[in-house]
């Protein structure tokens, strides 16, 4: 257990009719049998597969559609990076979290470029495993703060190569702008709209706009943009 914790929001989850499917997949049947059995006392979550492997993993998530997949990085048969590739591909709508001990920065990127949509160490308390869930499908990128550093510090480097704002993009306000730096450093919705003074919904509105204007599907692209854009300054 670590000291990276995910920030509880007591809004999460709200006004969803139905509860969010979960695949959790990892070859350690204690930490699986574990995360079923805290994300099954989750009354909007319910937990409807197991697998040990990537093979079965996408075989499942072919046959039950579930919202959400958990999935560890390193397993027997297929690793769950190219697992999430071919996920991605035959059930695009599901959002793909990697749970894992792995820290290698390869694995961070292999994982990000196949479209996971986040990536977390197993430091984190199994108890926090469910405001992950939550917090992938209101639409965020979860990045464990110590492997998003390597993130930004890797865009960086390929920033340098890149030229400036392309002239066919859209143009942003400066509002957007100035949310578009928050969303690079990490910030949640609630602490965007707290530092710029709006609501939280306001803030989660200028995020939509700031990724449909730009052609974005992530928070994790937008960090790269920012980058590219030379719009965050990162130290080498």
């Amino acid at each position: 257990m670590g000291d990276n914790h995910l920030p509880h929001d007591e809004t999460t989850g709200a006004g969803r009719d139905e509860p969010i499917r979960v695949l959790i997949v990892d070859d350690h049947e204690l930490f699986r049998r574990g995360l079923v059995l805290v994300l099954e006392s989750e009354s909007e979550i319910e937990v409807v597969g197991e697998a040990g492997d990537g093979e079965t993993a996408v075989r499942l998530t072919q046959e039950l559609m579930p919202d959400v997949v958990l999935m560890d990085v390193r397993m027997p048969r297929m690793n769950g990076i190219e697992a999430a590739r071919l996920i991605g591909e035959c059930a695009p709508t599901t959002r793909v979290l990697m749970l894992t001990v792995s820290d290698e920065e390869d694995d961070l990127f292999r994982a990000i470029k196949a479209g996971a949509h986040g990536y977390l160490l197993k430091e984190i308390s199994i108890g926090e495993v469910a405001d992950a869930v939550n917090a992938l499908m209101d639409g965020q990128t979860l990045i464990t703060p110590s492997m998003a550093s390597k993130l930004i510090v890797e865009f960086a480097s390929l920033s340098r190569e890149a030229d400036g704002w392309s002239p066919e993009r859209p143009r942003l306000t400066e509002r957007e702008i100035e949310v578009l730096k928050l969303v690079a450093r990490g910030c949640t919705n609630r602490e965007i709209g707290d530092l710029l003074g709006i609501t939280q919904n306001t803030a989660k509105n200028h995020v939509r706009n700031i990724l449909e204007k730009l052609h974005l599907h992530s928070r994790t692209e937008a960090v790269m943009f920012a980058l590219r854009e030379k719009l965050l300054e990162v130290e080498a």
